[in-house]
């Protein structure tokens, strides 16, 4: 196992190296960088601003950085969009601030470098480091993250289990129903629904708008502080969880009706044992392999890919909104630098995911399967 573990790890570099390649190609190409945002920027808001920063020297304000190595591009000097009628040296003077006065492969270089020790830089327009603007938003990434993976989980397990004990009752009929349901509203639309109608909209007003915490939480004891929290919680939460305890629900139906249909399940019954026995005696540990092991890269899903819309729809400023306003606004450092993080963390969790099933089984051994 420890051989494997560090083929896995050493699998690890050339798999990031070739995501950031990818993305970091893809971003020159795409129209629309920094210094194109800048300029349209200065042409839309009059002569007088262009003149400020022309005069600071290229200047872009407080809290924008001179970065070493910027991590994109937009084009060869000189054809930026918008760029007519404004003096070449100001035009120059933001490549240099950005970066992007050095050729291609060059910045991707030194982004790696810096990547290599975790430097992720400081943000184009949002001021501070890359670090600090994640640390800011972890807090309520991570609430919705684990909360709603932890609830899909104790809902759809016991569920997909009784599913898969009563196939074809009317149990499974109905909640078969609510799982169609439940897969057929989009959590946003879900959302809007409970923020209309147990939030202050046409009906009930039970639950805050926005934000994790109220405004006079430090003020609170600690009692009230998690009744609070958890009362800003709800109603994203509940939003998460309709969305995603449907397709882990069927997976474990299937995973036990799969399970229940094999010979040893008979066998046992032959035995002796009771439906009980046989259930959570061997049917249980087989068939929960896929479920459990799961879990890391379903955290790690919801935590950074399910956010963005809840987020936005309940005035909640996580991590998921912050890649979406650096995508937007081409803030190259936050793009690339939580692209590398996340990837890295990503490709960590499919380990321990390999890992949970030896957890679960301990049968399972990938030195044997030549893994």
């Amino acid at each position: 196992m420890i051989a494997y573990i560090i083929r896995r790890l050493l699998l690890i570099v050339p798999t990031l190296f070739a995501i950031m390649v990818i993305n970091f190609i893809i971003i020159q190409v795409a129209p629309g960088g920094p210094v194109e945002q800048i300029i349209g920027q200065l042409t839309g808001q009059g002569a007088d601003i262009t003149e400020r920063v022309t005069r600071s020297g290229g200047d872009l304000g407080a809290g924008a950085p001179a970065p070493t190595a910027a991590q994109g591009g937009s084009g060869p000097r000189g054809t930026y969009r918008g760029a007519q009628g404004l003096d070449p040296k100001f035009i120059a003077d933001l490549e240099r601030q950005f970066g992007f006065d050095k050729p291609m492969h060059e910045r991707f270089i030194q982004m790696m470098r810096n990547y290599a020790v975790f430097d992720f830089g400081e943000s184009f327009f949002k001021g501070g480091s890359v670090v600090e603007l994640v640390v800011s938003k972890m807090d309520v990434s991570i609430s919705l993250g684990l909360w709603t993976t932890l609830i899909v989980y104790l809902i759809s397990i016991p569920l997909g289990i009784a599913k898969a004990v009563r196939d074809g009752s009317s149990f499974d009929v109905w909640t078969s129903v609510v799982v169609i349901v439940g897969t057929a509203i989009p959590s946003f639309l879900f959302a809007v629904l409970l923020l209309v109608v147990f939030a202050g909209g046409s009906y009930l007003d039970w639950f805050p708008l926005r934000g994790l915490v109220s405004d006079d939480w430090e003020s609170l004891s600690w009692p009230a502080r998690i009744a609070d929290y958890f009362w800003h919680l709800t109603l994203p939460i509940v939003a998460m969880v309709i969305g995603g305890f449907a397709s882990l629900t069927m997976l474990t139906k299937n995973s036990f009706l799969d399970q229940i249909n094999q010979q040893y399940v008979t066998t046992a019954r032959a035995k002796g044992l009771t439906e009980r026995q046989v259930l959570y005696g061997h049917v249980f540990r087989n068939a929960m392999l896929i479920v459990i092991a799961g879990f890391p890269s379903a955290f790690v899903s919801i935590l950074f890919t399910s956010t963005l819309l809840i987020e936005i729809v309940f005035s909640l400023d996580g991590l998921g909104l912050l890649g979406f306003e650096a995508a937007f606004g081409r803030d190259y450092p936050v793009m690339f630098g939580t692209l590398y993080f996340f990837s890295l963390l990503g490709l960590l969790m499919g380990l321990v995911g390999d890992l949970m099933y030896t957890v679960v089984d301990p049968r399972i051994d990938f030195e044997k399967r030549g893994a």
